[in-house]
């Protein structure tokens, strides 16, 4: 009876393990595993996303404001804004499949695609700022 209880208590721990290694906060400046890399890849694609969100809100703002002083038949900003976004959501993604290709079916594939859409957004982000700052 009593090895049986040390077999479960052993399987349970084995099974928690997994959890207990994502819970952990990875090295971020010298990732040494693939699950430190795509740890950090995802925080690089959340922080440069939440950039991407609060830049293009304000560049819709924008747009929205130019489009209140144009007549009805000049009209357009907003949606040419949305429009190109789609495209470029579309691009993105597109683009990042590609180079994933380069290590394709390898556990470094997430890394790469993760990395690329971070990059990409990041880019994206930066680029949505020409259509919101005034002193440009």
């Amino acid at each position: 009876m009593r090895k049986l209880k040390l077999l479960m208590v052993a399987g349970i721990a084995v099974f928690l393990m997994p959890f207990a290694i994502l819970a952990q906060e990875a090295n971020c400046q010298n990732p040494q595993t693939t699950l430190e890399m795509n740890m950090c890849a995802k925080k690089e694609r959340e922080t440069a996303d939440r950039e991407l969100n609060e830049n293009y809100a304000k560049a819709r703002e924008n747009m929205r404001e130019i489009d209140s002083y144009l007549s009805k038949d000049l009209q357009g900003a907003e949606k040419a804004l949305l429009e190109g976004q789609r495209a470029w959501i579309k691009f993105r993604d597109n683009a990042c499949a590609a180079e994933g290709f380069q290590v394709r079916g390898g556990t470094l594939e997430r890394v790469l695609v993760g990395s690329c859409i971070a990059r990409l957004t990041r880019q994206r982000a930066n680029d949505l700022t020409i259509l919101f700052k005034k002193d440009l």
